[in-house]
């Protein structure tokens, strides 16, 4: 039931739901209740052997998605898991109580997932055993199409014409029991995304962007877990008001400690020790736990528990020799230098990156998406460190495809990219 007064936004047989005729007069109705109730918690094994049996019995994609605890437990597995598809209806699972999804990974091995921003949702939910085939992004067809706001509940309201309460988006979801308004709110969620694939798929044909849709969905299938950073502690924040290498070694430190604690005690970091506080223990590198305490975001009960570890932490960096420091600056990566830098160390790649910019922005406007949707920035300024010799269409695009460029992005970008790079050596030449 939608609301007291309106209309459901279909049923499943029925496709998607027709936009509204004037999107900025007319007002978004509100998804206030799952069409077909609000569906009971799967936490057995045999009620998850029934929703299995169920949604492989259906038809047509699933709708996928999962609710975290980032910012309250350590790491960003999964707390809920939401399932939607036609002829099966809407099936909540708790992956606390169910952790092997293998089942559901089998019966679901030719359909296709609908997914609002996979990346995110596509690691936890291999943590639990489901590996979707197939895939459509709902917010990825969105930046595609060049719609400037591509969260859920926007692209929903714009492209069909309902509004979803977003209120519970941060909420802790590894709380237990859930309550029944959370539950509601995540099968809403699901209620109408396989519509929005629809309404975005027909986009996509409808400006001969389908094939650079398929591209990106499989990449986005394929894509490898993120290397670990080296150095993860120089991401804390406010870190550049520490200038001494004295009080690096205390960040890290004390940033090694939280970690090691947060993860034994399955909090997220921040809410074992702020980064507020780390920067501020080394900005007045403290000597004794008692000038510890005085320092903000030492003195809460929690931060208080861990005082001697805290206090132990910032001996060994007190007790560091100077060769074991760290440096002012992180260690480079494989990368091309920060860009900043390059007008005074490189003036010639300098003016090429400014070329290639100017190209990808320029054709990212023509057909309307992100820039970074078109070529990665970081492939954008590989290519321009270090061209190829000698350049040619083919030789960018060899680059392009080895920076992990799709072939719709290399076949639009290449050419022109190759023709800024050549306009510059002439330049410099002459």
């Amino acid at each position: 039931m939608i609301g007291a007064a309106a209309e459901g936004p279909g049923d499943d047989t029925g496709g998607p739901p027709p936009p509204p005729s004037a999107p900025e007069e007319t007002p978004a109705v509100p998804l206030l209740e799952p069409r077909d109730g609000l569906p009971p918690l799967v936490t057995t094994g045999d009620a998850l052997e029934d929703a299995v049996r169920r949604l492989g019995a259906g038809h047509g994609p699933v709708a996928v998605d999962a609710e975290r605890a980032s910012g309250f437990r350590y790491g960003h597995r999964a707390f809920l898991v939401q399932l939607r598809r036609r002829g099966a209806g809407t099936v909540l699972i708790d992956p606390v109580a169910c952790p092997d999804l293998s089942g559901l990974d089998e019966a679901l091995a030719d359909a296709e997932a609908v997914i609002h921003a996979a990346s995110q949702d596509l690691p936890c939910l291999a943590d639990l055993g489901y590996r979707p085939r197939l895939l459509f992004d709902t917010e990825l067809a969105g930046r595609l199409l060049g719609y400037p706001r591509v969260g859920l509940g926007t692209l929903v309201e714009t492209v069909l014409g309902f509004s979803l309460e977003k209120s519970h988006s941060a909420a802790d979801w590894s709380t237990r029991p859930l309550p029944e308004e959370w539950l509601r709110y995540a099968a809403l969620d699901v209620e109408v995304l396989v519509e929005l694939r629809d309404a975005l798929a027909a986009e996509l044909a409808e400006h001969g962007k389908s094939d650079w849709a398929r591209q990106e969905f499989a990449a986005a299938l394929s894509a490898q877990p993120a290397a670990p950073r080296p150095d993860p502690w120089r991401r804390t924040s406010g870190i550049h008001r520490v200038r001494s290498r004295r009080g690096l070694a205390i960040v890290r430190e004390l940033w090694l400690e939280r970690d090691r604690i947060a993860r034994r005690r399955d909090l997220s970091p921040t809410r074992v020790l702020t980064d507020a506080a780390i920067i501020e223990a080394a900005r007045s590198l403290p000597a004794e736990s008692g000038g510890l305490a005085n320092i903000a975001g030492f003195g809460g009960r929690g931060a208080r528990r861990h005082a001697s570890e805290w206090q132990r932490a910032i001996d060994r960096a007190r007790a560091q020799p100077d060769r074991a420091l760290p440096a002012v600056s992180a260690r480079p990566g494989d990368g091309p230098p920060p860009a900043h830098r390059w007008p005074e160390r490189d003036p010639d790649a300098a003016s090429r990156l400014t070329a290639v910019r100017g190209v990808v922005a320029a054709l990212a406007d023509e057909h309307h998406l992100p820039a970074e949707n078109l070529l990665p920035p970081d492939s954008v300024r590989r290519l321009a460190w270090q061209p190829p010799d000698p350049v040619s269409a083919e030789a960018v695009g060899a680059r392009l495809a080895g920076y992990g460029a799709r072939p719709w992005q290399v076949e639009l970008a290449s050419r022109p990219i190759a023709g800024a790079l050549l306009r510059i050596a002439e330049k410099s030449e002459g």
